[in-house]
């Protein structure tokens, strides 16, 4: 099988609505130009990103996952960044055991007036995931990528 050269990543973004959504759409309205690979999904709170959430986006076939929040401390619901924290770190370490690359999935810290580092959080995902190439962990849930043929 050749290589796909025309292949582009595909990564959900689950985006605090307070922070990090702000920032996404700061970066948007500041017209900064970042990759159109990310689909965003705006929840409550990092806090409340269920671990099932990441599994469920790489089991559909979305070659990496972006969990976004408030800066440690500035969190809207007091503690919700830190509960986000400590599950994705345990989220990871599940998942690099069932084989997935860590790059793949990522967390960072935005707040509603970083939309430059929203910018380059997404475009510094997006380059490491081109480098480690599709998700081929779960092929059976990409047959419906409209890329392949």
């Amino acid at each position: 099988m050749e290589p796909k050269t025309d292949w582009e990543p595909r990564v959900v973004g689950f985006l605090c609505k307070w922070c990090s959504y702000a920032g996404a759409d700061l970066a948007g309205t500041s017209r900064k130009k970042y990759p159109a690979n990310i689909r965003i999904i705006r929840v409550p709170c990092s806090g409340r990103v269920d671990p099932l959430f990441i599994l469920r986006a790489l089991r559909l076939g979305f070659d990496g996952v972006l969990v976004s929040g408030c800066h440690p401390g500035d969190c809207h619901y007091q503690t919700g960044n830190y509960r986000a924290r400590r599950r994705f770190a345990i989220t990871r370490k599940i998942l690099e055991g069932m084989g997935v690359e860590p790059q793949r999935v990522q967390a960072s810290w935005v707040s509603a007036s970083e939309g430059g580092k929203f910018v380059e959080v997404v475009t510094g995902m997006i380059d490491e995931i081109k480098k480690l190439g599709p998700n081929e962990l779960f092929t059976d849930g990409r047959k419906n990528r409209k890329t392949e043929k």
